[in-house]
């Protein structure tokens, strides 16, 4: 397969996740938040990560600015790529399905809020990270540019580094014992193997 044809996956995956996440997302602005710990590094961090996921691969996709730092990779790579987007797109979707109302950009509780341990979180506990990490991979073999390409990857690190215990800390504090079963039994990422 081609190089346009690899970029034309990515484009189409990347409307695919939008649509979802406009979808799922639509009004949570308008939500009371019961607790609220959104930060001014929380909105930066955010701003950071739409580069990687938005901004660089737009602009790769519509200009030829990043063409001098394009790389060649086997074709089987774009392809692998391509299958990575499938499970990617999948738990993205899937995420905000289980999650429902309770989604938020940010770290908030609504008054209303309750624990979410069933569908793809009955086993791992940030499946949509998990499905912003495949994202990133299937970036990295679609488009293959050194500056669009890992541009999700290298800014997604700051966001779950920052963010994914910050998420767990509240989520102990309002739900204690529940959630600390919760730790438990489930994985970060990937489903925890039992012993």
């Amino acid at each position: 397969m081609s190089e346009e044809v690899f970029r034309g996956i990515f484009l189409v995956g990347f409307l695919v996740g939008s649509v979802i996440r406009r979808i799922y997302t639509w009004g949570h602005w308008r939500r009371e938040a019961a607790v609220d710990h959104r930060s001014a590094l929380d909105s930066a961090l955010v701003m950071l990560s739409s580069l990687g996921l938005v901004v660089a691969p737009l602009l790769y996709l519509a200009t030829s600015w990043f063409d001098f730092a394009d790389y060649r990779l086997p074709s089987c790579a774009g392809a692998v790529g391509a299958v990575v987007f499938v499970p990617a797109l999948w738990l993205l979707w899937r995420s905000h399905v289980d999650l429902g109302r309770h989604w938020s950009a940010y770290p908030q509780l609504t008054p209303e809020h309750s624990l979410v341990t069933t569908g793809v979180y009955r086993r791992i506990r940030h499946p949509m990270y998990a499905a912003h990490w495949l994202w990133g991979i299937a970036q990295v073999l679609l488009l293959q540019n050194w500056i669009a390409g890992p541009a999700l990857l290298v800014t997604l690190v700051p966001l779950y580094l920052v963010r994914a215990p910050r998420e767990e800390q509240m989520l102990l504090e309002a739900f204690g014992d529940d959630y600390r079963a919760y730790l438990r039994r489930t994985g970060r990422l990937l489903p925890r193997v039992r012993g």
